[in-house]
């Protein structure tokens, strides 16, 4: 049983609350803290030539660039395709003619409330990004078979990203 939530942090865009969890009659409750998220996206853009669109990003929280899909947070009463749509064209430049959305998941339920929910975007155009200030972000446009060899030799560690391309390698070929 989960009761009594203390926010211990509030920032931009996610809050660190604590809550006293009870495990048992005879145990006195616990405190947990949870990072509250109010979700995200990530896309998986495909393109002509049975090709993908990566993103190259620098993550300050592990200092260094990391291979990812497009991603990003879910804005107040937003609807998670309207996000998708937004960060594709923020991050690559590419607007979407026709989405698929596929199965969202918790990133790391242990600690964080954050659901992922995952969309495949084809009917690509071209056009120029609108990334955010403090963004540095690089296409990487590779084809489908080795950006799934690239999650198998560990070249790409972001999970959403591993995610996100296994399922829809699975899910494509079924």
């Amino acid at each position: 049983m989960v009761d009594h939530p203390r926010t211990l942090l509030k920032t931009s865009r996610f809050d660190v609350v604590e809550h006293l969890v009870k495990v048992g009659d005879n145990r006195p409750a616990v405190a947990r803290q949870v990072i509250m998220h109010p979700g995200a996206v990530t896309i998986v853009p495909l393109l002509a030539g049975n090709r993908v669109c990566l993103i190259r990003n620098f993550r300050v929280a592990v200092s260094k660039a990391l291979i990812e899909l497009p991603a990003g947070t879910i804005d107040p009463a937003e609807p998670p395709a309207l996000t998708a749509s937004r960060e594709l064209q923020e991050e690559t430049g590419y607007t979407v003619e026709s989405w698929r959305e596929l199965p969202a998941f918790f990133m790391s339920p242990g600690i964080l409330n954050e659901r992922m929910h995952v969309f495949v975007a084809e009917g690509l155009t071209q056009g120029p990004p609108a990334r955010e200030a403090g963004e540095q972000i690089e296409n990487l446009l590779v084809d489908w078979k080795e950006a799934v060899a690239m999650v198998e030799r560990g070249e790409i560690e972001d999970a959403k990203t591993i995610v996100a391309i296994l399922m829809w390698d699975r899910l494509r070929k079924s």
